[in-house]
């Protein structure tokens, strides 16, 4: 079978990629500096996996990317578009205005453009107040110059009939260029949330854009004729297309690969996975295979947000931690990131980073020199690694049983090979590009979180309501119609909400439409 697939992970101090065929044997893989424009960075992996793989530009069938274009956006508040957006919610919803809470030079990046409307649904798909379609009218064309429309209506994502008639609007008014993201496509229950969602969603349009045809260039470059897909959030895939749609369901996919690289690897289908980077150690949990959601406001750029985000924890070790020595030994959090090969000691530079002090203490063998450092401050530095690892490890775990825990990404060596708390700790095979084989290897999904009032319909109507919808989102984001499976259900009595209320969330996950 041959079936070969690329995957390549582009993080902020490395660019990794993986060479697999159809029965996922890892053929070829490489780790090279990301590049400020990423694409040149992806370029040169690419060529040299291909390269090593003696695999041919046409005998590839996919190629995917989990990449940090909108994270860094975000960031860095540049190449946002400006957003028009729109509450539906009013009066009911008049003393929190959208936005309120976001930094203000985020809020200003995007332009500050925000309304809220008459409209508005119950929990349980009453009307709250009727849509006043010329309001809606005159808000648009008085937004007539933004770049993109991001719409929010009260407990849309149990009725949307108020969002998809103002998207309607929009697009009588203003035509079919202006990308339009609506709320209950995005985030869950929790208005504010899912309109910040929703926001950074329409921001982040045009960066996705851009990445997309990058992407689709690069690959034309190279005479590569692939189905090309990007990483998401929960460990899975979904189409360019749909990735332009949805950018922010790529913001969290470095981490989530890692998380399903490191259990496919290791073969530990339920555990802490540690991924320790350049300049950031991720800790994470998974669960069936698969990154466990957090299940509370994650927040992006220091905005609240609601949509499905993988349970991490970031903490600032890296292989280019800067180690102080100021006030007792630290390492981290500032870090030389993808500058390594310039300013640590063992390059010869001038910094003295936690990649120095593995060299010194002969764990590895890199560079052009071994830094002389004091073998008390090789030491201090280890255990204030240890300390804050064994520390997020514990935190991520549900019990106070011992755990497998997985060591993962370039920087692993950091992380001693006995943890407290871990029942096993494992560094598999192939572990420094872990994340570049979790994209390699990742099935598409779609996921459906809904409230349904169990007086309009029974318990096993919602269910598979909720079943069929989460189907649909697979399919559209690229899954086999034939592959696709219910691999989580998770259901919530409300009972502080009237009328039997009861959240819904379904998750469904196929393998890739040929």
């Amino acid at each position: 079978m041959t079936d070969y697939r690329i995957g390549i992970d582009v993080g902020g101090t490395n660019t990794d990629a993986v060479v697999m065929d159809g029965d996922d044997n890892l053929l070829a893989k490489t780790k090279t500096p990301t590049t400020e424009d990423i694409t040149s960075g992806i370029l040169s992996a690419l060529d040299v996996v291909l390269d090593d793989s003696g695999v041919s530009e046409d005998e590839l069938d996919y190629v995917m990317l989990g990449t940090t274009h909108a994270t860094n956006a975000i960031t860095e508040r540049r190449g946002l578009n400006e957003v028009g957006v729109i509450r539906i919610g009013a009066p009911a919803t008049q003393s929190i205005r959208p936005l309120l809470e976001w930094p203000d030079d985020l809020a200003e990046a995007i332009g500050n453009n925000v309304a809220i409307l008459d409209g508005g649904h119950e929990f349980d798909g009453r009307l709250l107040n009727d849509l006043n379609e010329e309001q809606v009218r005159a808000q648009i064309r008085e937004f007539a110059d933004v770049d993109a429309f991001a719409v929010t209506s009260v407990f849309s994502p149990v009725r949307d009939d108020h969002e998809t008639r103002v998207a309607e609007l929009i697009r009588e008014e203003v035509g079919d260029d202006v990308p339009i993201s609506v709320s209950n496509e995005i985030g869950s229950v929790g208005l504010l949330e899912r309109e910040n969602a929703t926001a950074l969603n329409a921001a982040l349009t045009s960066v996705a854009s851009e990445a997309a045809n990058a992407f689709v260039e690069a690959m034309d470059e190279r005479g590569i004729d692939a189905n090309l897909y990007f990483g998401q959030n929960d460990g899975t895939l979904m189409s360019v297309d749909y990735a332009i749609r949805y950018p922010i369901f790529t913001v969290a996919s470095g981490p989530s690969n890692s998380v399903r690289g490191a259990a496919y690897l290791s073969a530990v289908e339920n555990g802490i996975i540690v991924d320790v980077g350049g300049t950031t150690t991720d800790v994470g949990a998974v669960t069936e295979g698969f990154p466990r959601e957090s299940s509370v406001a994650v927040e992006i750029g220091e905005v609240k947000t609601n949509f499905r985000m993988p349970d991490i924890i970031a903490i600032g070790i890296g292989g280019g931690s800067i180690v102080s020595t100021d006030d007792g030994v630290t390492v981290g959090p500032q870090s030389v990131g993808y500058k390594l090969t310039e300013e640590a000691r063992c390059f010869g530079g001038e910094t003295l980073t936690a990649t120095d002090l593995e060299v010194a203490a002969g764990t590895i063998d890199i560079g052009s020199e071994t830094p002389d450092v004091d073998a008390e401050i090789v030491e201090a530095a280890r255990e204030y690694v240890r300390e804050r690892v064994e520390r997020e490890v514990d935190r991520m775990k549900t019990s106070a049983e011992p755990v497998p825990v997985v060591i993962v990404g370039g920087g692993s060596i950091l992380v001693p090979d006995d943890i407290a708390g871990a029942s096993e700790v494992h560094k598999p095979d192939h572990y420094e590009v872990a994340n570049a084989v979790g994209v390699a290897i990742a099935q598409v999904s779609g996921e459906v979180d809904r409230i349904y009032s169990l007086d309009e319909m029974d318990r096993e109507e919602a269910i598979q309501h909720a079943k069929d919808e989460a189907t649909d989102n697979a399919l559209a984001a690229g899954a086999d119609a034939d592959s696709v499976d219910i691999v989580d259900v998770e259901e919530v009595p409300l009972s502080y909400l009237p009328g039997n209320a009861v959240r819904i969330k379904v998750k469904a996950a196929g393998a890739l439409d040929h």
